[in-house]
């Protein structure tokens, strides 16, 4: 079990396996920490598509080069705007990808 001592604005201050003076069985912060790790998940999400939105501009504007990106990016780039695509039904717009990606042999 985790103990934890907290100082006035809820950040950890000291943290042990066993048991200390002053300290708190960390399973009360429980509800606490799944929120964050959920908005932390969130935020995940929120800035991967952020990330997709630069790099298309980057790529759109001639800065960088799609294929200056390491092949395992350029992947799943192109895999999530298939899949953005096809829910959209503009699947048939897409011009092919610029590049087959290399699937792992099963």
């Amino acid at each position: 079990m985790v103990h934890v001592e907290r100082y006035g604005q809820g950040g950890l201050l000291r943290v042990e396996s066993k048991p200390f003076n002053g300290g708190q069985d960390a399973s009360v912060y429980q509800d606490e920490a799944r929120k964050r790790l959920e908005l932390l998940r969130q935020s995940d999400l929120d800035i991967i598509r952020v990330l997709e939105d630069v790099v298309h501009i980057l790529v759109e504007r001639g800065i960088i080069s799609f294929t200056d990106l390491p092949e395992a990016a350029r992947i799943k780039l192109d895999q999530r705007a298939v899949a953005r695509a096809e829910l959209e039904g503009l699947a048939d717009c897409l011009p092919a990808p610029l590049f087959e990606p290399k699937l792992p042999m099963e």
